[in-house]
């Protein structure tokens, strides 16, 4: 088999029910299509794309059961017995569903590094990927690309983020969030962290970031921007503990107020050359000013408007 195409695998080319789930190479390899026993697919090691009963699960489960498993599976053997699958969890899954006790497969003999680099290239472009099988995705194929050779991190990094689509630097950054608790990737999975709170936390020890997911654990809402970036100061001086976590994430968040003016109030006072920053000088000067004469006018402090 051609080195190029395990070193890097394929971009996807699928059939409609497989273009919702991805793990199609796009070409693929040469060999004899098999009829294997579901039971002795298992699945890839650490495999970091989930398998969900969804929508989508339905009506692949609906088209096999209709015409077949169209596309073979990409499978290994297993030095202790039976196969591990590099592409096709979504389709043995849905075949079991609908009754099937086989499905093809095509065996090859791959290396771990270049199992891992086809089963993310194969997953990769997926629409429904969540942030954390991404993250994981990443930097499994980010070690697996440095153990055959490639040593420099940017050009790396530019490979696997044209690959998917994205920047390098992109790419990188899901890489730094590989590094958060499973249980701090589900929380930016379901949107309770956002994806820079993540990062944040992904800068805390093992120790600390069980601290944060004992506190989040506890409460309900969001994190935000603010309170993320002080618990990562504070765990770089050594001086996150539980009652500085409760009281950064329990704290009240500053209320945002936001004025718009029309634009017909706005060509009263100025004309077409003054840009925003020149428009909201000039307003807070005026304030400014405004306010000093308040003050004044009384002899207390000077009054908010």
């Amino acid at each position: 088999m051609n080195r190029e195409y395990k070193s890097s695998a394929a971009k996807v080319k699928l059939n409609r029910f497989e273009d919702l789930f991805g793990e199609i190479p796009e070409e693929m390899p040469a060999g004899q299509v098999q009829e294997l026993p579901l039971e002795e697919l298992y699945s890839f090691c650490n495999h970091p794309f989930q398998v969900r009963d969804d929508k989508k699960m339905e009506e692949l489960k609906e088209s096999i059961a209709r015409n077949g498993i169209l596309v073979p599976g990409l499978a290994r053997k297993r030095a202790e017995g039976g196969y591990e699958l590099i592409s096709g969890h979504c389709r043995k899954h849905a075949a079991l569903q609908a009754g099937l006790t086989h499905m093809p497969v095509i065996v090859q003999d791959y290396t771990d590094d270049e199992a891992i680099i086809i089963m993310v290239d194969s997953n990769i472009q997926r629409e429904d990927i969540l942030p954390s099988e991404k993250a994981k995705a990443y930097k499994m194929k980010y070690e697996a690309l440095k153990h055959q050779g490639s040593r420099n991190g940017g050009n790396t990094l530019d490979g696997m983020g044209e690959k998917a689509g994205e920047s390098a630097k992109t790419v990188q950054r899901y890489i730094w969030l590989a590094r958060l608790s499973d249980e701090l990737l589900e929380l930016v999975d379901k949107k309770r962290i956002g994806f820079v709170q993540g990062l944040d936390f992904s800068n805390l020890s093992e120790t600390d970031q069980h601290l944060v997911w004992t506190v989040l654990s506890e409460q309900k809402g969001t994190v935000g921007r603010i309170q993320s970036a002080k618990l990562k100061e504070y765990a770089k001086m050594h001086e996150l503990i539980l009652p500085m976590v409760q009281l950064i994430l329990f704290e009240a968040k500053p209320k945002k107020r936001k004025v718009l003016l029309r634009e017909e109030q706005i060509e009263r006072y100025f004309d077409d050359t003054c840009d925003i920053d020149e428009i909201e000088t000039v307003i807070c000067n005026l304030l400014e000013d405004w306010k000093k004469q308040q003050a004044g006018g009384q002899n207390g402090s000077p009054s908010k408007i």
